[in-house]
């Protein structure tokens, strides 16, 4: 198992605890990653988002991209695998800036593409915001353009959303970064089988996983391409106890009132296909986190975590809180690293 996780870019990950000792800084930011160098981690993903979905959109959000390219220059192992959300970036122009960061990282760099879903947020920035399956049309064909731009001399494309005319990206990536991407419909899957190498998956436990694992991974025999890589988001509590670790957990679910981060979350239900419905309680944590209940002892986090290898998962990305405080405790006690 590869062990990621998320850059705190919003100040934490609890929805309903206002502050978690983990500020969205630049300074804070840094040090963690040069930590989870040092404790074992292999990887973490860098959320873009220009409004902050965690802590309610009036609170700072770090920019993912400056983010990654200052991480690039004071890092050396982690794999940055940073999201980018085609209607934000034209696709020449980002193919061009990423080659740089990752020639900065020494070949690092990795992407999360994301067909957002935030429609508020392209409003305010004033850029398009593409329904449902548009969305997934406009992601094919930038990527098109992105992998063209980074592997072929001169790049020309007249698509639907991108035209580009004997394009030039030089110098192009140390190594073509790795494409991750998520998505639970039909569209979805279609692309990320034809156009990705690795398929991330909201949190959910063993036994749901296994048949999105078998699923993508037909799929993508059938296409002829190299076996997938796959992915899980999970929040993960470990203590010397089941008890401790079942009060954490009560802590950081127990919502009194509904926070000033709701409305982006209720926006996000409305603007995607979901498979299972999602409760109130899991709102306080991201991405289904709690779904695949790495909560407990170091053996039995160990002994679930072994589940999810046998169903065919390459990696965990992970939150915790406060970020240092936990991940740390988890690359000693689980990962046996730090």
């Amino acid at each position: 198992m590869r062990y990621g996780y998320w850059t705190p870019v919003f100040g934490g990950w609890l929805r309903n605890v206002p502050d978690e000792g983990m500020a969205a800084t630049w300074e804070y930011t840094k040090r963690l990653t040069q930590d989870a160098e040092r404790w074992g981690y292999d990887l973490t993903l860098i959320a873009e988002l220009n409004l902050n979905d965690i802590k309610g959109v009036e609170q700072p959000a770090l920019d993912a991209w400056s983010t990654a390219a200052a991480l690039a220059a004071v890092t050396e192992t982690v794999e940055l695998m940073v999201a980018v959300r085609p209607n934000f970036h034209h696709p020449a122009l980002f193919a061009k800036a990423a080659a740089n960061i990752d020639r900065i990282s020494g070949g690092r760099l990795a992407l999360n593409v994301v067909s957002s879903w935030w429609a508020d947020e392209a409003r305010q920035y004033g850029l398009q915001f593409d329904q449902h399956d548009d969305r997934y049309a406009r992601t094919r064909e930038w990527l098109q353009v992105v992998d063209g731009l980074w592997t072929e001399e001169r790049f020309s494309f007249t698509g639907d959303f991108y035209t580009t005319d004997a394009a030039i990206c030089s110098p192009k990536p140390a190594k073509r970064p790795t494409v991750y991407a998520g998505g639970e419909s039909e569209q979805a899957k279609a692309m990320i089988t034809a156009q990705c190498d690795a398929y991330v998956m909201h949190g959910d436990p063993a036994a749901a996983i296994a048949p999105k694992i078998a699923d993508m991974a037909e799929r993508r025999a059938r296409a002829g391409g190299t076996p997938m890589q796959f992915g899980m988001a999970a929040y993960a509590i470990v203590r010397d106890s089941e008890a401790e670790a079942k009060r954490e957990l009560e802590r950081i679910t127990t919502v009194a009132e509904l926070p000033a981060g709701y409305a982006n979350f209720d926006q996000w239900l409305s603007g995607t296909q979901l498979e299972r419905e999602m409760k109130l309680q899991e709102y306080s944590v991201s991405n289904r986190g709690l779904r695949p209940n790495l909560v407990g002892t170091p053996e039995q986090l160990r002994e679930r975590i072994a589940e999810y290898e046998a169903a065919g998962l390459d990696l965990l990305l992970l939150q915790m809180s406060p970020q240092a405080e936990e991940m740390e405790r988890f690359a000693t006690q689980v990962m046996g690293t730090a």
